[in-house]
C-alpha cells in the first residue's frame, strides 16, 4: 500500500519499506517526459552494447536529479571516484559510467582508492576489474591509517576520514582532476546532521557541492537523494559485489549510534526522519536565536547598558 504525504514544497511517496522519492510538483509532466527520452536512447545503447554492464534508467533518476538541481556538471569536468569497494561507491562507479554514455554535458571519469591498510591482502586487482568491466582506469595509493591514529591520537574515525579525504584530494590534482565524486547517500547526511546537533549543537551536514579553495578541488555527493536501503536493494538487482569492510571498528563506531537511535526515533514518531531531512534545507520559515556575540562584544554591550543607567541617573540628580 502507497500513502502520499505533502512534505514542504515536495511530495513524497512512501511505500511499506519507507523509501522516500522525492519530486517537485510543479514539473512532474516535463520531468517524466525527459526521463522517457532519455530511457529510449539507453535502450538504443543497451542494443548496441550487449556486454556492457548498465544501469537502467528508472535506478538513475534522483542521480540526474542531484546533478541537475546542485549544478555538479560543467563541460570537460575530470572527476576522480572515491572507491571504497562498499556498495555506496561501486553504485556510485556504475552510475555516473553509465550517465557518461548520455550526458549532453562532457566528462571524464577515473576511480581511486585508499588502500588504509587494514588487512593485508588488499583487493587491488578485484577493483581494478571492476572497473575495467566500465572502460575506466583505477589508482590506488597505502596510507597507514592505524599507524597514524597512534602518533596522533583522538578519534580513529575522525583520523581515517582525514587521511583519506587528504590522499584522495591530493591524487586528483596530481592527475588533472579537476572534481572528486564521493557516495555519500541520504542517511549519511541525516546522521551527520543529527550527530553534530547531538554533540556540538550545530545545524550543519556536509554538502551535494564543496569547493575547496586550499587544492581548488571541489567535491560531488551524486547520491544524496538515495535512501541506504535502495541502495542495497539496486546493488542486488544490478548484480555489484561489495568488497567485505575491513576497518576493525566497523558497526562500532558513534555514527552506528546514530542511525540506530535515528531508526527507533522513526519508529516512535514515524515522520522524524523525513522532519530531519527537511530541517537540512535552508529556508525562510527558520526562527532560529542569533548567533551568539563574542565575549569583547558582550563586554562592550554591558559597560554600555550600565553606563547609560550611570547617566540617567546623574540627570535625574540635577
Amino acid at each position: 500500500e502507497i500513502t502520499t504525504r505533502l512534505v514542504g514544497s515536495e511530495m513524497c511517496i512512501r511505500d511499506s519499506e519507507k523509501h522516500l522519492l522525492p519530486r517537485i510538483l510543479s514539473t512532474d509532466t516535463e520531468y517524466a517526459r525527459i526521463n522517457l527520452n532519455f530511457k529510449r536512447r539507453q535502450g538504443v545503447e543497451k542494443k548496441m552494447s550487449k556486454n556492457i554492464p548498465f544501469v537502467p534508467a528508472e535506478a538513475l533518476s534522483k542521480l540526474w536529479r542531484a546533478i541537475i538541481e546542485f549544478d555538479m556538471l560543467s563541460a570537460g569536468d575530470r572527476i576522480l571516484i572515491g572507491l571504497s569497494g562498499g556498495k555506496d561507491s561501486m553504485l556510485l562507479t556504475a552510475m555516473l559510467a553509465e550517465i557518461k554514455k548520455f550526458s549532453p554535458i562532457p566528462f571524464d571519469l577515473a576511480c581511486y582508492t585508499v588502500n588504509p591498510m587494514f588487512a593485508d591482502n588488499f583487493p587491488k586487482k578485484e577493483l581494478t576489474g571492476f572497473c575495467a568491466r566500465y572502460g575506466l582506469e583505477h589508482y590506488s595509493d597505502d596510507i597507514d591509517v592505524m599507524a597514524a591514529f597512534a602518533q596522533k591520537g583522538g578519534s580513529p574515525c575522525f583520523t581515517c576520514a582525514y587521511f583519506r579525504r587528504a590522499a584522495t584530494n591530493r591524487k586528483a590534482k596530481e592527475l588533472g582532476f579537476n572534481k572528486v565524486a564521493l557516495a555519500h547517500h541520504n542517511d549519511d547526511a541525516v546522521e551527520t546532521f543529527f550527530m553534530n546537533l547531538m554533540t556540538s549543537g550545530q545545524l550543519r551536514t556536509f554538502l551535494p557541492v564543496t569547493p575547496l579553495s586550499r587544492s581548488g578541488i571541489t567535491v560531488l555527493r551524486p547520491l544524496l537523494y538515495y535512501r541506504e536501503q535502495e541502495i542495497k536493494e539496486l546493488v542486488d538487482k544490478l548484480q555489484l559485489s561489495p568488497l567485505k569492510n575491513p576497518c576493525p571498528y566497523d558497526g562500532h563506531t558513534m555514527r552506528q549510534e546514530i542511525k540506530e537511535h535515528i531508526c527507533k526515533l522513526d519508529q516512535r514518531y514515524p515522520e522524524a526522519y523525513e522532519h530531519l531531512a527537511a530541517a537540512m534545507r535552508c529556508s525562510d520559515k527558520q526562527e532560529l536565536w542569533p548567533a551568539k556575540p563574542a565575549d569583547k562584544e558582550m563586554v562592550a554591550k554591558f559597560r554600555s547598558f550600565w553606563q547609560r543607567t550611570t547617566k540617567n541617573t546623574s540627570e535625574i540628580k540635577k
